[in-house]
């Protein structure tokens, strides 16, 4: 079997393995390492000899690896170095894949599981698949299971597990490939071959990584197979913190006097500059490898529209598409589309219209805000906004003070007597907006509200807690959003609220959830982006939308309070 040393690699090998965005594998191997061209190729060749694709149009076909996915697997198997005892193992223990979305990295992790599986002669492999969730982990053994099912000599040799707990075991060689989550994942007992990360942002911390690495080391030579997109300016991002080893490896040259020199770390960086015109194709390419191939041609093209038009939008185009790091708040709604939805709300016309009435109250000092929502047959959306302030914090010299006075002045918010708010006026409010207007519900934030809210329940008024968390925002948030960009709100204009939606950012999680937040947060001052109406707005919306479209009037069944 021919061996080469470094500097005799074949043309053709020594052009594909340094395919990887910015970095020479040759310049950074180590003395003595060496590229194995009949490892490499074995490892190419398995995956259109041996697997087929599992899922979209290419369903069926043999899985051709595309030049930078050949880059990858010739250089994590080509690779060697001699261990202590004197055998050869693979140089690389660790790879760090980031490249766009849609560009077929789940594909690639279930073809690598398998190849370490049956072709490693590792015995009792260990290899794990893991996610931060177990139904992400299971996206990778989902193509390895239907690769499996695609081919008689994998089918033969292996045996799938695809219940509850997922798995896929090779008995003759006493080796498995489990499927497991940051939840679930026990500290104890394992002895990793091979551990493939899948989405590596969404990781809340360093935990997982770190307990996978350590269960390694009994292992001449495992694999950390890291792929993701990237994660947001966040503390704790484990993915950041790859990514930021992953670029000094890649920009050291070789040196092992600057930083980032290590020659066991594969870094497969593909990413756009924050500095790049991200409406470009020619920048698009930079992060996504596989447009045309896995991606339809139409495909960027369409979210860099859509981008254009949401400014929250572009933070997700920005950071799945192109790899560009993104601050966790960004700003969130167009204000030229909120102004757009200016028109008119005539309070006559909006009696007797399905309505919901959401309150965000104020802890002690703060604004609160009462926000009306009314659905129209033609299933446009009319708010009517109420804000309340005491009008100690309106005072000379107090945070926004010019601005509360003239929306005093012009009708827009009411200052309430006294430096706290007035819980008694407020209730006082709603109460008449229930006796005037058909509102089937009041959603509030329970924090610090529970009695004012049982004072309404006491009142005969339908109360019902609406969580500022995650999950209960993110569905009206999203809602509200496309209600704004296809001007189906009319909200008159009203300049409190305007503020409020100004102040606005969106904070967006790794599963894609999102919610409002203030902009600035704390480097601007705690009190001074208020966004207590937009919050009141998106429950008041959130809930409307929720009813069900046969409920009757609340007075149909319960008849008027008096008071």
């Amino acid at each position: 079997m021919p061996r080469y040393a470094s500097s005799r690699i074949p043309a053709k090998w020594r052009k594909l393995i340094r395919q990887i965005p910015g970095y020479d594998p040759v310049k950074s191997a180590a003395t003595g390492d060496r590229f194995n061209t009949d490892e490499a190729e074995d490892a190419c060749d398995f995956f259109p000899s041996c697997l087929r694709h599992v899922k979209g149009a290419r369903a069926g076909q043999p899985f051709e690896l595309e030049t930078w996915q050949q880059a990858i697997i010739a250089n994590l198997f080509g690779w060697q170095r001699k261990n202590k005892a004197g055998r050869w193992v693979r140089r690389y223990r660790e790879t760090f894949i980031m490249v766009g979305r849609k560009n077929g990295k789940t594909p690639l992790a279930a073809g690598v599981i398998l190849y370490v599986l049956t072709c490693d002669g590792e015995p009792g492999a260990e290899i794990y698949g893991a996610a931060a969730e177990y139904g992400q982990a299971s996206l990778v053994f989902d193509h390895a299971k239907g690769m499996v099912a695609q081919d008689d000599q994998l089918r033969a040799a292996l045996k799938v597990y695809a219940g509850q707990s997922k798995a896929i075991t090779m008995e003759s060689a006493f080796s498995s490939y489990k499927v497991i989550s940051a939840e679930a994942f026990s500290k104890h007992g394992y002895n990793t071959h091979l551990y493939v990360i899948d989405e590596v942002h969404a990781q809340p911390d360093s935990e997982l990584i770190d307990t996978l690495e350590t269960s390694t080391a009994a292992r001449e030579q495992p694999i950390a197979f890291l792929i993701t997109t990237s994660d947001y300016e966040r503390e704790d991002s484990i993915c950041n913190e790859k990514h930021a080893y992953a670029s000094a490896v890649r920009d050291n040259g070789g040196d092992p006097d600057k930083p980032g020199h290590d020659s066991r770390f594969l870094p497969v960086v593909y990413e756009a500059s924050i500095d790049d015109d991200w409406t470009d194709p020619a920048v698009w390419a930079k992060a996504n490898p596989n447009i045309g191939v896995s991606m339809e041609e139409d495909y960027l093209p369409s979210k860099c529209c859509k981008a254009q038009e949401s400014p929250r939008f572009l933070n997700t185009f920005l950071r799945l598409h192109l790899n560009v790091r993104t601050q966790q708040d960004t700003r969130w709604l167009s204000m030229e589309h909120w102004d757009a939805c200016a028109g008119a709300v005539n309070l006559d016309e909006l009696e007797g219209l399905p309505c919901v009435g959401a309150i965000d109250l104020a802890k002690t000092s703060d604004m609160t805000a009462v926000v009306l929502a009314f659905k129209h047959e033609d299933d446009t959306i009319s708010l009517v906004s109420s804000f309340f302030l005491p009008e100690a914090a309106a005072e000379h010299g107090r945070e926004n003070d010019e601005l509360y006075q003239r929306w005093a002045t012009s009708g827009h918010l009411t200052l309430t007597s006294g430096n706290v708010a007035d819980y008694e006026f407020i209730q006082a409010h709603v109460l008449e907006c229930q006796k005037r207007f058909n509102v089937a519900e009041w959603p509030y934030d329970p924090w610090n509200a529970t009695q004012f809210a049982q004072n309404l329940e006491n009142q005969g008024l339908n109360v019902t807690e609406h969580r500022q968390g995650d999950i209960s925002m993110s569905e009206p948030s999203k809602e509200f959003e496309r209600l704004v960009m296809s001007h189906k709100i009319r909200h008159a204009g009203h300049p409190v609220l305007r503020w409020n939606v100004g102040n606005a950012s969106v904070r967006t999680g790794p599963t894609g959830l999102i919610k409002p937040d203030k902009s600035g947060g704390k480097k601007r001052g705690e009190n001074k982006n208020k966004i207590d109406g937009l919050v009141a707005s998106i429950m008041a919306i959130g809930r409307l939308l929720a009813q069900p479209e046969d409920t009757a009037s609340v007075y149909e069944t319960r008849g008027l309070i008096s008071l």
